[in-house]
């Protein structure tokens, strides 16, 4: 597969130029980066203010993809985020117009402030990459992706997003406080959005499709399959979870690990790959045996922990 290596260093300096922006956060950046490439969607649970809508304008700037914004709150309507039929008086009848999910990159700010019924507006935007409305499909751009951020679940005025939606979203993050190093060049720099507007795109939008298609390509063992059947189905056996990973979430994991090993410059997948990035591929799925999900991200590590390598 002599293809692969080659989107490495264009990759590389893609996350070099987003640290320029999203400082110390390196590790961050680079699952972002490997939710893109796995065609997967990105959740990003944390306090206001730490630079989430920062990532998502980042990674649309140096990308060059276009852009749109969805401030979701507890009064927004699913055609505001998919779009409506309007009555067209010349024609004489019902013209779709569309939302703005009709972006190549959407953020859906603040997810769960939106009601239930708005938050399913998404679901099969997330799975199937298309609104179906009065019976006619119409297709999302290529490539399409979504980043998610949703405040912690204990603040005000939030609705939690069920099973089914989280279960579409490939990786789950954090961005969490800057190190000492980093604040102090946030409060001291340039700010960071002035510095965005002036960088040009790193990749083009055919670039990216063809760094996806290497990542899909990235070669999986026997053995490595083994291991990771068994990372999923010690999930689905622990006595302490109460509902473990789907087939969907292996699915997910397998093309995570893949895309992780294509930002290595490998041409397979190893160990170390899938353990990179099983604990944000698997926390927000698992659910403990007394119904909570705090404890998904130590229900992961405890699996990774456990489960050794075939």
């Amino acid at each position: 597969m002599p293809q692969e290596p080659r989107f490495q260093p264009a990759l590389g300096t893609l996350l070099s130029a987003a640290e320029e922006i999203i400082l110390g956060k390196r590790h961050t950046l680079k699952l972002a980066l490997t939710a893109v490439l796995a065609r997967g969607h990105l959740l990003i649970e944390d306090i206001p203010g730490v630079g989430k809508t920062t990532l998502a304008h980042t990674f649309a700037r140096l990308l060059g993809l276009r852009f749109q914004r969805i401030q979701f709150t507890s009064d927004l309507l699913p055609a505001d985020v998919l779009g409506m039929s309007i009555f067209d008086r010349e024609s004489g009848s019902f013209r779709f117009h569309p939302g703005p999910v009709f972006a190549q990159l959407i953020l859906a700010d603040e997810i769960n402030r939106a009601t239930p019924k708005t938050q399913s507006a998404l679901l099969e935007v997330l799975e199937e990459e298309q609104v179906t409305t009065e019976g006619t499909t119409h297709y999302l751009p290529d490539p399409f992706f979504v980043i998610a951020t949703q405040n912690p679940i204990t603040q005000i005025g939030t609705f939690p997003l069920p099973e089914s939606q989280l279960d579409r979203f490939l990786l789950r993050v954090s961005i969490g406080y800057p190190d000492q190093i980093a604040e102090r060049a946030l409060l001291l720099g340039e700010d960071r959005r002035s510095m965005l507007e002036r960088h040009p795109p790193v990749i083009d939008a055919e670039t990216l499709k063809g760094a996806q298609i290497a990542a899909g390509r990235v070669h999986v063992s026997d053995r490595l399959a083994d291991y990771l059947q068994a990372l999923i189905r010690a999930t689905r056996d622990d006595p302490e979870i109460l509902i473990g990973l789907s087939p969907r979430a292996g699915l997910g994991l397998l093309s995570a690990a893949k895309a992780w090993a294509l930002l290595e410059g490998r041409e397979m997948v190893l160990p170390e790959d899938v353990q990179a990035v099983f604990p944000n591929v698997a926390a927000h799925r698992l659910i403990a045996r007394d119904g909570t999900r705090h404890s998904g991200s130590a229900l992961a590590q405890r699996v990774l922990t456990e489960v050794a390598i075939c």
